[in-house]
């Protein structure tokens, strides 16, 4: 195990910005680039040099700080393969079974398409720690912009294969209304109701509810959850697919 520094600091009006840090080599990767002067801010604040962007997908909040970081850092763009052409400035592009090396840390590429096609995520599996974009949130998980709901299954259980301890980093603060939702699909999910209220005691004390793990969203995300029995009662599908239920929870989410 590497002795990876995560460094988490807000961007935008509700995207986190992340800073990965690998001592031995000194170099330090952006996770995603939503807004350059909060990151630029951030690297001052611990005296890192920027090496790399590991870029996730192509959205603007997530690649629109490529082209001005790289101008003033010279860093190496990494991102994904299926969206190669949609990401300012990439170097590298990589799909799934590659390794992007930080230093002594290795971060093994995960396909995750749903949200958009060519979405990728990060897994430092050494570290137990992943970095997922806007594949899977706190409780939630992302649109389908540009995928279907049988890819956002397929990507979802990838992630869900994942150690339960490892600490997962998504891209956005959207607990506090994902747990609303949740909550109205599965009401009798009791560690969903005491994450619930325990989300709301952060938030109003203005504390973040992100990083979270794969243990916890497995036991509290709907959208992980297509086998539960409340659930699949809750939305009156009781012996569907779990790729219908999964497909039958993200519409409710959508119209919630």
């Amino acid at each position: 195990m590497t002795k990876l520094q995560i460094h988490q600091f807000p961007c935008l009006s509700d995207n986190y910005g992340y800073l990965v840090h690998e001592p031995s080599s000194g170099m330090t990767a952006a996770i995603d680039t939503p807004e350059v002067k909060p990151i630029l801010d951030a690297l001052a604040e611990k005296g890192w040099k920027l090496t790399h962007i590991l870029n996730t997908h192509h959205h603007f909040d997530h690649a629109g700080g490529n082209a001005e970081l790289k101008e003033k850092t010279g860093c190496t763009i990494i991102g994904p393969k299926g969206e190669e052409g949609a990401i300012p400035g990439i170097d590298r592009a990589v799909q799934e079974g590659d390794i992007v090396e930080l230093g002594a840390a290795r971060a093994r590429v995960l396909d995750v398409p749903g949200h958009t096609r060519g979405h990728i995520a990060y897994s430092f599996d050494d570290d137990h720690i992943a970095f997922v974009g806007d594949t899977l949130f706190a409780l939630g998980c992302g649109r389908l912009f540009e995928g279907t709901a049988q890819q956002m299954w397929t990507s979802l259980g990838k992630l869900m294969a994942l150690p339960d301890d490892t600490v997962v980093y998504c891209a956005h603060e959207y607990t506090q209304s994902n747990a609303r939702f949740a909550l109205s699909v599965e009401p009798q999910n009791e560690a969903l109701i005491a994450r619930a209220k325990e989300i709301d005691a952060k938030r109003a004390r203005g504390e973040w509810t992100v990083p979270t793990t794969i243990g916890l969203e497995k036991a509290t995300n709907p959208f992980l959850r297509a086998a539960s029995a409340d659930l699949r009662r809750t939305i009156g599908l009781e012996t569907a697919a779990d790729v219908d239920v999964f497909a039958e929870t993200r519409k409710r989410k959508d119209n919630f």
